[in-house]
């Protein structure tokens, strides 16, 4: 049986993925910390721990990412929309839209039905556009970003927020709760401003349906209802929607060997 591994280092969170012959075999997640080299070997380590293998037995290596340049054991570095289209679409065939919700970046892809990306969009620098927006409202509510997507649906009375702008969200989210406004009603306030943002992104590219979302965004029950609402139509979520990029450098490192 051959083995290959997929890397995704991104710029706040890492992942890793082995696949074999009948497919994914292990998988890893952890932050990616300040050093993408010792976070990628690390990875690695783990990856072939839960498989009882060795890197001996890896037929190939592909990595993508932010920081894939300093895997530096990765036989190939891809382009993270190359990859993010090609896992989506072994997930979910019918998908012609992706939106992939990261840490510094928005990215909207239209994918065939292989996969291939033949165009893509990208959000601005602005922290408002992305899911870094997300963390540093947790941030300011003192709540766990893991938990955010469940309160805000929880919200009765959402505020709109004046602003995208990650920094100008902060202090406007800091004035509410001194005006006794509830962590719920901000929440689903960011969220709802989060989607509009992303939303515009989606109208510039174009919809092809199916859509997809994926990233770390795609965890947050609050982003995919927001978006939802403000699409008019349903959006469709993967199984561990920010494993998609290294699933798909996976894949491309399994096919090279075939």
């Amino acid at each position: 049986m051959a083995f290959a591994l997929g890397f995704d280092i991104g710029s706040a969170s890492s992942k890793g993925i082995v696949l074999g012959d009948q497919g994914v075999l292990g998988s890893f997640e952890c932050p990616s910390g300040g050093d993408f080299r010792l976070t990628a070997h690390k990875i690695r380590g783990r990856l072939l721990s839960q498989t009882g293998r060795t890197a001996d037995d890896i037929s190939r290596t592909v990595a993508t990412g932010y920081g894939s340049k300093l895997v530096t054991f990765a036989d190939e570095v891809e382009p993270d929309i190359i990859c993010q289209g090609k896992g989506v679409s072994s997930l979910l065939p019918s998908v012609k839209t992706v939106i992939d919700v990261g840490d510094l970046y928005t990215k909207v892809l239209r994918i065939n039905g292989n996969g291939s990306v033949h165009n893509f969009l990208l959000s601005g620098k602005c922290a408002g556009g992305s899911g870094r927006i997300l963390q540093v409202i947790a941030k300011v509510l003192q709540v766990k970003v893991e938990e955010i997507g469940e309160l805000s649906l929880k919200s009765k009375n959402r505020v709109e927020f004046n602003t995208g702008c990650a920094v100008f969200s902060e202090s406007e989210a800091i004035s509410r709760l001194s005006q006794e406004v509830t962590k719920e009603d901000l929440l689903a306030g960011i969220h709802r401003a989060l989607a509009a943002q992303i939303n515009s992104l989606v109208e510039r590219m174009g919809v092809e349906q199916e859509v997809a979302l994926v990233g770390g965004g795609a965890r947050d029950a609050g982003l995919i209802q927001a978006l939802k609402e403000i699409r008019g139509h349903d959006i469709l979520v993967p199984p561990n929607p920010h494993m998609t990029a290294a699933l798909g450098a996976a894949m491309i490192a399994k096919e090279y060997r075939r």
